[in-house]
């Protein structure tokens, strides 16, 4: 009768005594690791951007007067195109909603590309990263640990952008209820779940994006590769949704359905175009994500 067979754990303690007590699952904690990244210059820049884009806006409009919409304005696609500049100044709901229609195209791509780009890459060009490994970190753990802390940042990154734009046009425009430009209005009660709503796709609607620098941040040295890399690749898809020459084949494209949360905005609740879009994302996001943990386990670490 042949002998049981010990887990990796319990041969590497009865060969290596001094191993005793080795946990895979406890190195590189999630704690430590957005410690790490918390002290990170770029993400103080980054925070205070964000934290200061509402406040550029309320002087940007006490200068250039009320909003007076003459640009086309961005909608959900399937859903009724709305304008939210034309009622910016309305209520603090209202400039919290025009803040993160201003900066949901490009300015929160940015944070996601270089907290999911510079995760891996960052440490390699540090030559850092074989001693991490050699810790002994496991390859999959220090991923795992990375993207975590990198998502959670970039979730960050998008919930700071509404919150002070409420407290910022709370003290400019007062409280009230989201007013509709194509009429009606959101009761004052129901506001911030729905800008909740909002944040929350377009952070799903981000995770290509992240995708996208993550895998790339584990197939190069240079962290501002990946996160160039990164950001490029999804103006293209921007680009791309702009030739309606496509026709339907734009619907599988994670940018066609970027604005879809204009939907959450609505009178009537409609989830057609977000649920799409949300597919959509996460469906790319993990194709890329196991690219990435598959090609680094296999990737020889020389830095």
């Amino acid at each position: 009768m042949s002998a049981p067979v010990q887990p990796p754990e319990a041969r590497v303690e009865a060969e290596h005594p001094e191993a005793a007590g080795y946990r895979a699952g406890r190195t590189l904690p999630l704690r430590v690791e957005a410690m790490r990244q918390l002290r990170r210059r770029r993400t103080l820049l980054m925070g205070g951007i964000l934290a200061a884009l509402p406040f550029i806006l309320i002087v940007a409009f006490a200068i250039g007067g009320t909003p007076d919409g003459e640009d086309g304005g961005g909608g959900g696609r399937g859903g009724s195109r709305i304008n939210l500049m034309d009622v910016a100044t309305e209520s603090a709901a209202n400039f919290a909603a025009t803040s993160l229609f201003v900066s949901a195209g490009f300015l929160l791509v940015v944070p996601v590309a270089l907290f999911c780009g510079d995760t891996v890459a960052s440490e390699a060009s540090w030559s850092s990263l074989r001693y991490l490994l050699a810790a002994p970190v496991p390859r999959t753990r220090l991923l795992w640990s990375k993207l975590v802390v990198a998502l959670g940042f970039s979730l960050a990154a998008m919930v700071l952008l509404p919150v002070v734009a409420l407290a910022a046009g709370t003290a400019a425009y007062g409280w009230g209820p989201l007013k509709l430009p194509t009429g009606g209005a959101l009761a004052a009660g129901d506001t911030v779940p729905r800008l909740a709503l909002v944040v929350a796709f377009i952070f799903v609607s981000q995770l290509v994006t992240a995708g996208l620098a993550f895998w790339l941040s584990t197939k190069t040295d240079a962290p501002l590769g990946a996160v160039g890399g990164a950001v490029g690749l999804t103006i293209v898809g921007n680009v791309l949704d702009a030739v309606t020459a496509l026709g339907s084949w734009r619907d599988f494209l994670p940018a066609h359905w970027q604005f879809a949360w204009a939907d959450a905005l609505q009178p009537e609740l409609e989830w057609g175009g977000m649920i799409k879009g949300a597919a959509i994302s996460v469906t790319y996001a993990l194709i890329l994500f196991a690219l990435a943990f598959r090609g680094f386990s296999r990737k020889d670490i020389v830095s």
